[in-house]
C-alpha cells in the first residue's frame, strides 16, 4: 500500500520525505523517553466524534497528540507504545476500525487494520474492538504507565478497568504497573520544537490565511456585513486547499473590534469604522493565525491612524526582540512599553496620574486597553501546547518558575492590541476603536522569521491595497 506524504493538500508541493518515516521517528524517540524513565507502557487515543445534533455529527478532527505520532485521521483509534518490547516483538501498535465495506460506502475509506500497519509503519495493529481485551495483556508486568491524566473521563475510566483486569491477576504473579505518568509533558516538549516537515506545512498555511485576509480588504466596502466578510475568508481557505479553519472567525466592526472573541455577526460596516479579522485557516494538521485592522472605507481617521501606528510600533518592538536565547515574556515587554508610552502620548492615560512610561507599567495602568498577552505557541492547535516557564528553573524575583528561553524552530504569535472603549476618561475621538496586529513567526538564532507578512501591515500598504480594489469594482 502507498505511503502517506500527508493529509490532501492542494497548496504547494508535496513533501518529498515519507510521512511514515517522520511519525515513526517521532513515535522511536518517545520510546527512547520510556526507557530513560525506567521502561513501561504509554497509551495515546484520538479524538472521539461528537454529536451535533440527532443524527449529525460535528466536523470530525483528529487528536493533535495522536496524529503526530501517527499522521492517522480515522476516529476510534488508540496508539500503544510499549518501550519494554523484547526484540520482535511489537513496540508501536495501533488500535483502530475494521475494513467494513457497508459503512465505506456511507463513510468513506478505511485503511483496517492491515492497511493501517502497513500505510502507517506501526509495528502491529488490531481492531478497535480488541482494545478491552488486549490492553490488559500489554499493561501486565509493565513497570509503568503514561498516558494523558484528565485529558478524557472515559479514558480515565478505561485505564482504571484495565489496572483492575491486571490486578485481579496477581495471585498468578502478575504484577500491574507500579507508577503512572503523565505523558503529555515529553510529548508537549517535543512538540515545541517544529520540524522541517512542520514548518514547511505551517508556512503553506500561513499564505493561505494571507491570501484569504487580502481578499476580505479587497471585498470591505461601508455597508457590508461581518458574515460577508466571514464568507470571503472560507472561501479562500477552501478554495486554496486548507482542511478547515483553524479557530472561529473574529470579524468585528466597529466597536465590536473592543471584544476580544467577538464571532462574526451581521453587524454592518459603516463608513468611518475600523474592521478588525482575527481569522486563519489550518492546513494538514496545523493552524496559522493572522489578525489584520482596517478602515472599511479605506482611509484611516486621523485619531484612527494614530493608535494604529502605536500598535504596529509596539509589534516591531516585540518582532525586533524574538529571537533565540530572548526569553518567551521579553517580546511582551518590549510590546507594553510602546503600547503604554503610546497611551500617555496620546492622553488615554493621563499624565497628570503618572509620572512616566515605567509607573504606567509598574501600576499596570495599560491593562483596561491591553488585556491579553503579546503571542502564545502556535502549532498543530492554535494555542499550542508547551510550558510558558522552565518547569525545573529556581523561582525568579516574583516567586514564579522564570519565562521560557526561546530557542530555534519554536513557532509562536506576535500579536499586541489596543482596545478603547467609550469612557469619560478617555478623549471622545478614541472611543470604540479596537485594533490587534497579528503575524506567525518562527524563532532563529539571530531574529525571527514572519511567515504571515503576505497581507499588508503598514497603515499606508492597506489603504494603497484597498484603493485599488475599491477603483477596479465596478459602479453599482
Amino acid at each position: 500500500m502507498k505511503q502517506p506524504t500527508e493529509l490532501s493538500s492542494a497548496a504547494g508541493a508535496p513533501n518529498e520525505v515519507p510521512a511514515g518515516d517522520i511519525y515513526r521517528g517521532r513515535r522511536e524517540r518517545v520510546l527512547a523517553a520510556l526507557r530513560a524513565a525506567g521502561d513501561g507502557l504509554a497509551i495515546v487515543p484520538t479524538a472521539r466524534e461528537v454529536l451535533r445534533n440527532r443524527d449529525a455529527d460535528y466536523p470530525y478532527r483528529h487528536d493533535s497528540y495522536f496524529y503526530y505520532l501517527t499522521g492517522f485521521t480515522e476516529p476510534e483509534a488508540v496508539l500503544v507504545l510499549d518501550s519494554g518490547a523484547e526484540p520482535g516483538e511489537p513496540a508501536s501498535i495501533l488500535f483502530c476500525r475494521e475494513k467494513d465495506p457497508a459503512r465505506e460506502t456511507w463513510e468513506g475509506f478505511r485503511f483496517g487494520p492491515e492497511g493501517a500497519r502497513e500505510a502507517f509503519g506501526v509495528d502491529a495493529a488490531f481492531p478497535i474492538d480488541e482494545l478491552d481485551t488486549q490492553l490488559p495483556r500489554l499493561i501486565a508486568d509493565a513497570p509503568a504507565l503514561h498516558y494523558g491524566f484528565g485529558m478524557s473521563a472515559e479514558l480515565d475510566e478505561q485505564v482504571r478497568r484495565w489496572l483492575d483486569a491486571v490486578r485481579a491477576k496477581s495471585r498468578s504473579g502478575v504484577t500491574s504497573p507500579a507508577v503512572l505518568h503523565d505523558l503529555l509533558p515529553v510529548l508537549d516538549e517535543m512538540r515545541l520544537i517544529k520540524d522541517d516537515h512542520e514548518l514547511a506545512i505551517m508556512r503553506r498555511a500561513a499564505r493561505i490565511s494571507a491570501e484569504a485576509h487580502r481578499r476580505a480588504m479587497q471585498a470591505c466596502r461601508p455597508g457590508v456585513r461581518e458574515y460577508e466578510l466571514e464568507a470571503e475568508l472560507l472561501y479562500t481557505f477552501r478554495r486554496r486547499g486548507a482542511q478547515a479553519p483553524a479557530y472561529g472567525s473574529i470579524v468585528a466592526a466597529g466597536a465590536n473590534a473592543c471584544v476580544l472573541h467577538y464571532p462574526a455577526g451581521n453587524a454592518v460596516a459603516q463608513d468611518g469604522d475600523l474592521i478588525l479579522i482575527d481569522a486563519a485557516c489550518e492546513l494538514d494538521g496545523y493552524a496559522s493565525d493572522i489578525t489584520r485592522t482596517f478602515p472599511a472605507n479605506g482611509r484611516f481617521s486621523p485619531a484612527q491612524r494614530e493608535l494604529y501606528d502605536i500598535v504596529l510600533a509596539a509589534q516591531q518592538a516585540a518582532i525586533d526582540a524574538t529571537r533565540a536565547g530572548a526569553h518567551f515574556d521579553t517580546p511582551h515587554q518590549a510590546a507594553v512599553r510602546v503600547l503604554s508610552q503610546g497611551l500617555l502620548d496620546t492622553g488615554i492615560i493621563g499624565r497628570e496620574h503618572f509620572a512616566s512610561v515605567d509607573d504606567v507599567i509598574a501600576e499596570r495602568a495599560y491593562a483596561p486597553f491591553y488585556m491579553h498577552r503579546t503571542g502564545h505557541w502556535i502549532g498543530m492547535d492554535v494555542h499550542d501546547c508547551g510550558d510558558y516557564r522552565e518547569r525545573h528553573a529556581a523561582p525568579d524575583e516574583t516567586g514564579a518558575p522564570p519565562s521560557r528561553i526561546l530557542k530555534p524552530s519554536m513557532t509562536l504569535t506576535i500579536e499586541p492590541g489596543l482596545y478603547v472603549r467609550a469612557s469619560e476618561s478617555v478623549p471622545e475621538r478614541y472611543w470604540n476603536i479596537g485594533i490587534r496586529i497579528e503575524d506567525d513567526a518562527i524563532v532563529t538564532p539571530g531574529g525571527c522569521e514572519l511567515i504571515t507578512r503576505d497581507v499588508p501591515v503598514k497603515a499606508d500598504e492597506i489603504e494603497a491595497l484597498m484603493r485599488e480594489s475599491q477603483a477596479a469594482a465596478p459602479r453599482q
